[in-house]
């Protein structure tokens, strides 16, 4: 089973760039059907309103069953004091398996990874090459798991690739995924660093073509069992723990 496990759908109202305004997943299925994608995780682009975002997340989902795994996106400021009510509501109502959160928004915060480890869910967290964050983050919540996108650095930049793999190798709690990264070496030296089982594919669909970003997992030249890792067995595992809470079993 092949999963891309990086992929915006739905509308955004931000209306200042096509990253928060519009994520077409009809274009997107079409492209991952013929590239041999079985699943993809999808989330919300860029939104003023998370909660209404991530319900229209799992309208999405229920429109194409079995096809979609959700993340929740959460602003780790705006949505201060409410993030553990939101990613409840995702969780066991909507079947959400993991959280979203961008450095745009702001930076991550003790709330969000708390809540991410009563649930047990991994944090898909793109630093925007803000990377220093990530070695608090892994040590101060080493039983939380955080996937860093674009290894680091949707932009090319090369210090925060250089960052990104070093944190790979020596938090065990650190992963990457594939999405967007231009410059293939850098792959390459993750792989050598981090071992196959830190890094996970990913696309950034609907605006980065799914096939073009597989492709260059095909590259790597891995056995088939190393490639399975990579293409879906990795994010499966990190997903496999999550628990769902009644508010009465938790003390947050």
């Amino acid at each position: 089973m092949i999963i891309d496990c990086h992929c915006h759908a739905g509308k955004g109202d931000l209306l200042t760039g096509p990253w928060d305004t519009n994520a077409p997943i009809e274009i997107y299925l079409k492209r991952a059907k013929a590239a041999g994608i079985d699943k993809t995780v999808i989330f919300s682009p860029f939104h003023s309103n998370y909660e209404h975002a991530n319900a229209n997340t799992a309208r999405i989902a229920m429109r194409y069953p079995g096809r979609s795994l959700c993340f929740a996106f959460i602003h780790p400021q705006r949505d201060q004091g409410r993030i553990y009510r939101l990613v409840k509501q995702a969780v066991t109502q909507w079947g959400f398996c993991g959280i979203k959160a961008h450095r745009m928004d702001g930076p991550a915060s003790r709330e969000l990874c708390e809540v991410a480890g009563i649930f047990q869910l991994p944090i898909l967290y793109d630093p925007v090459g803000e990377t220093d964050l990530i070695e608090l983050l892994a040590s101060e919540y080493p039983h939380v798991n955080f996937i860093i996108p674009h290894l680091g650095s949707f932009a090319d930049d090369w210090r925060a690739h250089v960052r990104v793999i070093d944190q790979i190798a020596r938090y065990p709690n650190v992963y990457t995924d594939t999405s967007g990264v231009r410059r293939f070496d850098y792959l390459v030296q993750a792989l050598k660093r981090g071992g196959v089982h830190k890094i996970l594919f990913g696309s950034d669909g609907p605006w980065l073509h799914p096939a073009v970003e597989l492709y260059k997992i095909r590259l790597l030249d891995l056995s088939p069992q190393q490639e399975s890792l990579i293409m879906g067995k990795n994010l499966l595992r990190l997903i496999e723990g999550i628990k769902t809470l009644s508010l009465e079993q938790t003390n947050f």
